[in-house]
């Protein structure tokens, strides 16, 4: 999917999975949406197609509602010409910076233009460690720049032109701040890809400027190269310049200075009467600072632009989330499907009641909710007595008392299993423990706070209820959860 429709599906995506719901989307306008995209469909039309045509349809009745949010729609996030004004910045930084200083002479182990080369060999380095250690591991892991991205778009807890939405969205901020959230999750990889183009352009610039001022300079000013140390000596200074220097050296066919002409150039104090005519060392700092900058960081912007259009244009949504899942049912003339199991405690009277209220306002009042039979404490790993949720199955509940002391060994690997087949996420009633310690607020506390460290091991947010004095948090809370289910064994 491309960017546009990718934003216009996060958009619609956020306003109807937030709690309470905005008062610019219901439940009718999400029926209309759904039905006129599903008449204009074909009978083969894919899950993608569908939801960027309801997404469109729908932004017909939110937009005019919620101006804050269409006018981001029509913003651009992207411009090539970013790219360019990098370029341009990092050749005049480079060209204004005096790589070798107002003396005239250079100190060969000492120049800013050993800093600029370290710098890039440490990025490099990074690059290569991170890819050998995704290929390792065998699956995609958000890079730094990736985590660094998101933090620069946090700032102010949303997307540029969100941060003042308040009542001029009518009333609707809730839903603006999910939206940020879930566009970055998705657009995060896109993003870092862009930054990172911009960052080689600009680096593979300032090398280009730095080799521009040399020569510059150069043409004016009679420069000498000399070399001063508390801790080289001759043959050790003379290595290390002939490592680094040597594809240059090879490529250009300059010579380097013998060990005794390179003990000659030694200064000290900033006075070498020793000191050789720059010129050769010159053409080969140069030609290094070509090869390890200005040549691999080309490359590698290049590579970022291709890749950056590509995933403009393939943007892949999270179809197995539960929210798809519901649109793509309802695509196919399903009904979203609920499957609830308690385990090792039998659900109090007000629980299903409370779990019908929470489902419609979360998946619509047509989802179907089934129940199955509580399993006992310890027979998660019996197959008689442990039911697995049926096919197709939008959206699994498992169902705990907050009494229970909460382990990784049954609690955690019962809900893991029943997340290999669908969406899992946890719901903790505390009704029989408030009851029982007259609602103790420390008690409670400390409870929850054990229910929630499981939670996080599982990679996922608990659903406290209370089925004696059930309140809208629930559904917001299931909401939040579906987000991000229990994470599969």
């Amino acid at each position: 999917m491309n960017e546009a429709a990718a934003r216009e599906v996060v958009l619609v995506q956020a306003f109807e999975t937030t709690h309470p719901a905005p008062p610019s989307w219901d439940d009718d306008d999400r029926a209309w949406a759904t039905k006129v995209a599903l008449q204009e469909g074909a009978s083969d039309d894919d899950p993608e197609r569908f939801v960027a045509r309801r997404a469109h349809h729908a932004l017909r009745r939110l937009g005019p509602r919620e101006p804050a949010a269409a006018s981001w729609l029509t913003r651009r996030l992207w411009r090539d010409r970013w790219i360019a004004w990098a370029v341009v910045a990092g050749l005049i930084i480079g060209i204004a910076a005096d790589a070798i200083g107002a003396s005239q002479q250079i100190n060969l182990l000492a120049p800013p233009l050993w800093g600029v080369l370290a710098w890039n060999a440490v990025v490099y380095a990074l690059l290569l460690g991170s890819g050998a250690m995704q290929l390792v591991l065998r699956r995609t892991r958000r890079g730094s720049l990736v985590r660094l991205t998101e933090r620069v778009l946090r700032l102010g807890r949303s997307l540029p032109g969100l941060g003042s939405v308040g009542a001029s969205a009518g009333g609707s901020a809730k839903a603006l701040q999910g939206f940020a959230s879930l566009w970055l999750r998705l657009s995060g990889p896109l993003s870092a890809t862009r930054a990172a183009a911009v960052l080689h352009a600009a680096a593979a610039a300032l090398g280009l400027g730095l080799i521009a001022g040399l020569y510059l300079r150069g043409l004016v000013l009679d420069y000498r190269a000399a070399w001063e140390s508390t801790f080289l000596s001759a043959v050790n200074a003379h290595a290390i310049l002939a490592t680094v220097l040597a594809p240059a050296s090879a490529i250009s066919g300059i010579a380097l200075a013998d060990v005794d002409a390179f003990a000659a150039m030694r200064g000290a104090h900033g006075v070498a009467p020793g000191a050789a005519p720059a010129a050769p060392w010159i053409h080969l700092f140069a030609l290094t600072l070509g090869l390890v900058v200005v040549l691999p960081r080309t490359v590698l912007a290049l590579f970022g632009v291709v890749r950056a259009h590509w995933l403009a244009r393939h943007l892949a949504l999270p179809l197995d989330s539960t929210y798809f899942q519901v649109l793509t049912q309802a695509r196919k003339g399903e009904l979203a499907s609920v499957f609830v199991t308690p385990y090792a405690s039998e659900p109090g009277a007000g629980v299903a009641p409370l779990l019908r209220t929470i489902v419609n306002r979360v998946l619509g009042d047509t989802a179907q909710i089934s129940t199955a039979n509580t399993l006992v404490f310890g027979a998660e790993d019996d197959p008689t007595e442990f039911v697995m949720p049926p096919e197709g199955t939008t959206l699994v509940i498992a169902l705990f008392d907050l009494a229970a002391t909460p382990e990784a060994e049954s609690q955690g690997r019962y809900a893991q299993t029943l997340a290999r087949s669908a969406p899992t996420v946890l719901m903790i009633d505390e009704a029989a423990f408030a009851r029982r310690f007259k609602g103790d607020a420390t008690r409670l506390a400390q409870r929850r706070d054990a229910w929630r460290v499981l939670a996080v091991a599982l990679g996922t947010t608990p659903v406290f209820i209370n089925s004696d004095a059930p309140d809208e948090a629930a559904a917001r809370g299931v909401a939040v959860a579906m987000r991000r289910p229990v994470n599969a064994a």
